[in-house]
Parts: C-alpha cells; structure tokens; sequence
C-alpha cells in the first residue's frame, strides 16, 4: 500500500491535483468579484437601487442588551435571501464559464488531433493502385 501511494505521488498527480484546486480557488473569486462588484450594481439600479446584498427578511429584529441584563447585545436574526440570489447569480457564471473553458479546450484537443492525423496521412505512402498492383504481378511473373 505504502508502495502504490509513493507511486501515486511521484507521478505528479498530487502536484497537478493542488494546482487545479489553487487555480479553482482563484477563479471562483474572480468570478464572485465580478458578480458582486460589476454586474450585481447595475442591476440593483435598474431594479430601482436595490443592493441584493441588502435583501433579507429579518425573524426577529437585533436587541441592543440581552433580557437577563449581562451587557450582551443579541444580533439580528434574518434570512438573507439577497445573498442567496448574488451566490445563484455567480454560480451560474461560474458554470458557464467554465463550460466555455472545456469547449475551446476540446475544440483546440480536436484541432490538434486532426493536425496529427494529417501528418500521418501524409507520411504514409498512398496505397497502390489496381493498375499498379496489376502491374506488379507481371512483373513478378515475368522475373519468374
């Protein structure tokens, strides 16, 4: 077992497995800044200034000192519909964007594949003819 997991580290999957993670984790907050700072603004201002961000229905509004008089303050609680709605909106970009990743990579996979099989079509010699096969058995026969 010792023996399958060194194998399974030296040949770079754990290293190509934490790259992949590091570099998802970026995108996702890139994306999420895009949704949240760029598109979000806009279209809380066509709704008429709505900040999505904002958006929530409160279960029971905040108390500034709690009931048994210790000086702690009890936060608001609420449903944050309005954070929800920004994270569908991000995932949703987040989706689709890397759907346009993996086309234009098996789109480029595809290229490249037929570029290959050109080169090997051309590298090999055509197939003789009928004639030239024909031709060949007589000579063949004629040496004979």
């Amino acid at each position: 077992m010792f023996q399958e997991f060194k194998t399974f580290i030296s040949k770079g999957n754990v290293l190509e497995m934490a790259v992949g993670l590091i570099m998802a984790t970026y995108f996702g907050a890139i994306v999420k800044s895009l949704v949240n700072d760029i598109i979000m603004p806009p279209i809380g201002m066509l709704l008429g200034g709505v900040d999505f961000k904002q958006l929530k229905l409160v279960v029971k509004d905040a108390q500034p000192e709690s009931v048994a008089g210790t000086g702690d303050a009890i936060a608001e609680v609420a449903i944050s519909y309005g954070m929800f709605i920004n994270n569908i909106i991000t995932f949703v970009f987040v989706a689709f964007t890397v759907f346009l990743v993996i086309k234009s990579y098996n789109n480029f996979k595809a290229r490249m594949e037929k570029k290959e099989e050109e080169v090997v079509e051309e590298a090999a010699p055509p197939e003789p003819t009928k004639e030239e096969l024909l031709l060949t058995e007589i000579r063949d026969l004629l040496k004979k």
